[in-house]
């Protein structure tokens, strides 16, 4: 098990090199000068060669490659020179000293992401931070409703094959993935938020904290929770219920199952001590993928809500060309999506003893 963590973490690693190096390529390739778009309308040729120097945009591409993978490397290399970009000023990177090699000094530390371009050159760390757990609470709730519906329906599905509520749940499971979530959110916000307003009190749009009407300061309001995490949780019920159903009913014709029954346990106990487990390895499968996914934002459903999460920053983002911004949320994101691979691969041997993890 540990040599396999291992050798998860270091395909990892690579992995993330070579996103890192798309990322850098594919919006270095864009037209513009990142030096302009820092001062907006406010440069002159003085500010803008100032701006160039700092942030290594008078270097060749290769370089600035460099520069930014010692950047958002936790294992870097720095200049002890002042005018270097790489010289390890406190308020930019936050760093651990490991040892000195001449002019070099060779440190431990938080990737550095860089800063924003629009945002008065806030560090896009910042950012994130107050984005994500946006994204992760409402993909949480999202996958949550997903998961328990999904395999209670499919469960009820299997039970009931080929009977008029089996076809109604395909039916259903068939339009949730069919319409585009961007869809679903626009009819769900006109529909509880603006039709039955009255009935429902919630709102069409709105985030998580927001300012109360006296500006006594944020509150909570989970309210606004509930219509984003519907729509996002749609289309990954719909698989959710299909896997549950086909993974059950090809469990429960396993011979073990057949025992089981003879030995005149009731449906009910075959299926909780016997087949539900065997049966989720598809279901965990494919939610894993979808959580990862949700929390690389919600893009169209976090827009149309206004729901202040990573998916609207990106959106926002891309708008004004802030590259610092997006290239960190596409690298957070593939984090991400390796950890929970990790970590879902190493769920798979405790809900099936029969995987062995090599």
């Amino acid at each position: 098990m540990f040599q396999y963590i291992v050798n998860k973490i270091f395909y990892g690693f690579l992995t993330l090199f070579g996103v890192v190096t798309v990322i850098f390529l594919l919006f270095n390739i864009l037209p513009g000068d990142p030096a302009r778009m820092m001062l907006d309308q406010r440069e002159d040729t003085e500010q803008l060669q100032n701006i160039r120097k700092k942030y290594g945009f008078n270097k060749p591409v290769f370089t600035q490659y460099l520069y930014y993978l010692n950047d958002v490397s936790p294992l870097s290399f720095h200049s002890k020179n002042a005018d270097n970009y790489t010289f390890l000023s406190e308020g930019k990177y936050n760093a651990t000293s490991l040892f000195s090699v001449g002019n070099t000094e060779v440190v431990i530390k938080t990737p550095y992401l860089r800063q924003s371009f629009q945002k008065n050159g806030k560090n896009v760390s910042e950012v994130i931070k107050e984005t994500l757990p946006n994204t992760a609470i409402l993909a949480v709730v999202a996958i949550t409703i997903a998961l328990f519906l999904g395999i209670v329906l499919g469960i009820f599905s299997a039970l009931f094959k080929d009977t008029f509520f089996d076809r109604l749940i395909a039916i259903i499971s068939t339009l949730g993935m069919s319409v585009p979530s961007f869809f679903s959110a626009i009819l769900f916000a006109w529909l509880f938020g603006f039709v039955l307003h009255k009935y429902t009190h919630l709102e069409m749009t709105g985030s998580l904290y927001e300012v109360d009407d006296f500006g006594e300061g944020m509150h909570i309001q989970w309210k606004n929770l509930i219509l984003p995490a519907i729509v996002l949780g749609i289309r990954p019920l719909a698989v959710v219920i299909q896997l549950m159903r086909n993974s059950l009913l090809e469990t429960l014709s396993q011979d073990y199952i057949r025992t089981a029954k003879a030995k005149g346990l009731t449906m009910y106990q075959v299926i909780k001590k016997h087949a539900l487990k065997n049966s989720l390895n598809p279901v965990i499968t494919a939610i894993s993928g979808w959580f990862a996914s949700m929390l690389a934002g919600a893009v169209f459903v976090e827009y149309i809500f206004n729901w202040n999460g990573l998916g609207k920053e990106i959106v926002n983002s891309l708008n004004t060309l802030d590259l610092p911004v997006i290239m960190g949320a596409v690298l957070v994101v593939a984090t991400l999506f390796i950890i929970i691979n990790i970590l879902v691969d190493i769920l798979y041997s405790w809900l099936d003893p029969r995987i062995r993890l090599q």
